[in-house]
C-alpha cells in the first residue's frame, strides 16, 4: 500500500495557500466597495424620488396641454 503523504506536494500546497490568502484580500477590498456602493445608494433615495415626482408631473403638464392642443 502507497502513503497518502508520498504524493503529498508541499509545493503546489504553498501555492495553493498563496492563492486562497490573495482572494481573501480581494473579497475583503470588494466587501469595503461594495458597503461603500450601498451608502451612496441610501443616500441618493431621496433624490431619486424627488426626480421620478418631478418627471411625472411634467409628464402630465405635457398630456394636459397636448389634448388641448392637438384635439382632434
Amino acid at each position: 500500500m502507497s502513503d497518502p503523504l508520498e504524493k503529498f506536494d508541499m509545493f503546489k500546497f504553498g501555492g495553493l495557500v498563496n492563492q486562497v490568502e490573495h482572494l481573501q484580500t480581494k473579497v475583503d477590498a470588494m466587501e469595503v466597495d461594495i458597503k461603500k456602493l450601498v451608502a451612496m445608494a441610501e443616500r441618493s433615495k431621496g433624490s431619486l424620488w424627488a426626480i421620478m415626482g418631478f418627471s411625472s408631473v411634467v409628464g402630465g403638464v405635457i398630456t394636459w396641454l397636448s389634448t388641448i392642443f392637438f384635439h382632434k
